[in-house]
């Protein structure tokens, strides 16, 4: 049996990862891929496919938006994908055929992959129902919380990394480096992609380069010309600019 498939992802690199390990399947036909939830909509309207790989956080329309729009009747069967780990997706763990965490683990895929074959091949008449019963229960609010981890990349491996480690993050070209204590991880990733994933009650930019725990700040040292150095409390300097300065004495007061 060929399983026709949608991509529904507003990152474009989650959108070809997913792709990607599709293609070496081959009973799946993916059918069409979407950026947002309004788009995942009409898809699966115009091409009725059976199996969605949905993202749960997205602009406009997030993925329980888009079941809600659909129907639970009429929902195909769905895996969700989320950056979210594991605590974040309990409430429909029962609901959903399966669910997949960012960054994509090709193996973890696979096992979501095959739940979802055995779902088809075996319908379950409570999935619907299921599905109907998370959509109410969860709590929408914690899906708008920030990461608990980092996922780190390195030499074909992804670390997961706690944000209670982190103690500054300083631009590198391409890349932040992540310092915790005296260690340091690279990440590719803008400061400020960054910095809008970041709790804005534990992390604060201090300059262009550079954004500090709060709970590591030990001390504040004005410079000239509305300057400032931020001592951390590892004994870690980090040199921060005028242009951060206000923020950071609101925060401090």
């Amino acid at each position: 049996m060929t399983i026709r498939a949608l991509i529904v992802d507003d990152e474009p690199v989650a959108r070809r990862g997913i792709l990607r390990l599709l293609r070496q399947e081959p009973d799946i036909e993916v059918v069409a891929e979407c950026s947002d939830g309004g788009a995942a909509v009409s898809a699966i309207s115009a091409h009725s496919p059976d199996l969605v790989f949905l993202d749960v956080q997205m602009p406009e329309l997030d993925g329980f938006a888009v079941i809600e729009a659909i129907g639970g009747t009429r929902m195909p069967a769905v895996v969700f994908v989320t950056a979210f780990d594991q605590h974040a997706v309990r409430a429909f763990d029962a609901q959903a055929i399966d669910y997949v965490l960012k960054p994509i683990d090709p193996e973890r895929f696979r096992r979501a992959l095959q739940r979802a074959r055995s779902h088809l091949a075996h319908p379950d008449d409570g999935f619907v129902r299921r599905v109907s019963e998370a959509l109410k229960s969860i709590d929408r609010g914690e899906l708008q919380r920030y990461p608990s981890r980092l996922a780190i990349r390195s030499e074909g491996r992804v670390r997961l990394l706690d944000i209670d480690e982190v103690d500054r993050i300083v631009a590198a070209g391409n890349y932040v480096e992540i310092h915790t204590g005296a260690k340091q991880h690279l990440l590719r990733e803008t400061m400020t992609s960054l910095e809008s994933r970041l709790d804005p009650q534990r992390f604060i930019r201090v300059s262009r380069a550079a954004i500090v725990s709060i709970a590591r700040i030990r001390e504040v040292q004005p410079l000239f010309n509305g300057d400032f150095v931020v001592l951390l409390k590892n004994g870690a300097q980090v040199n921060g600019s005028r242009r951060y300065r206000a923020a950071l004495e609101v925060l401090l007061r």
